[in-house]
């Protein structure tokens, strides 16, 4: 009975108002503020046009996650975001993100070993909307940058999803995929591989922006070699990724 009373006074608030206040009513006025900002960036992005913008004058936002498994429609969750700044060729080394996320489960065994992240700095650690709402306060508009990006972009959709109903509307470039056009017929893409082969330092592998770090210096490092093929835009490098 007391159910059937909150669902009616929730169909009441949003014939009255609107989804707002209905879901400030059931969620609380901070997770609603912050849902709110989330789908609101959403819909903005949608409404940019950055494919005529040369790469060299765009900014960038290197991410990467760290999270309990593999599938995010079987439960696992995300433990951790990175993100760094790059502002054209230049990594600016003092606009980084990172935090926990409470993944509200226990973190597997191998997963503790792999990346550090314990039981106890994960309940420690702020809840998933709280982070993914200061997330993308810092990512804002720009492009994101990740490498095997799938991995990232499913968990990302899976969470905006289930805490604001939008799915992710960024365009994201995967260094994977710009690897396989640079250094076609490789045996292996992986980010390891590929600092290695570009002579850049391996620092702390699983942390999410250690991981950052090292994918941002991939990135600079393609970029230069991607303009020097008199590649200029972004829809010039999308238009020659669209043939790998």
């Amino acid at each position: 009975m007391k159910e059937q009373k909150s669902v009616g006074r929730m169909w009441h608030l949003y014939k009255m108002g609107g989804i707002t206040p209905a879901i400030a009513s059931m969620m609380g006025a901070q997770n609603a503020q912050q849902m709110a900002f989330i789908r609101s960036m959403s819909k903005e992005q949608r409404k940019d046009s950055v494919m005529d913008q040369p790469l060299h004058e765009m900014e960038y936002v290197v991410f990467d996650l760290e999270t309990t498994g593999f599938y995010p429609t079987n439960g696992d969750e995300i433990l951790s975001v990175g993100a760094v700044l790059v502002q054209g060729d230049r990594i600016a080394e003092d606009r980084t993100f990172y935090s926990l996320v409470n993944p509200k489960r226990k973190v597997p065994k191998h997963i503790a070993e792999l990346t550090g992240i314990t039981n106890e700095m994960a309940g420690d650690a702020p809840d998933l909307m709280q982070v993914l709402h200061d997330f993308m306060e810092f990512v804002g508009r720009r492009l994101l940058v990740a490498h095997a990006s799938g991995h990232d972009k499913q968990f990302l959709n899976a969470a905006l999803w289930r805490t604001s109903k939008v799915y992710l509307t960024h365009r994201v470039l995967d260094t994977m995929m710009v690897a396989k056009w640079l250094e076609p017929n490789r045996e292996s893409y992986s980010l390891d591989d590929l600092l290695e082969l570009a002579g850049i330092d391996i620092t702390q592998r699983h942390h999410a922006l250690e991981d950052s770090f090292m994918t941002a210096r991939l990135w600079v490092n393609y970029l230069q070699r991607i303009q020097s093929r008199n590649v200029i835009t972004l829809g010039d490098l999308y238009a020659y990724l669209s043939q790998h």
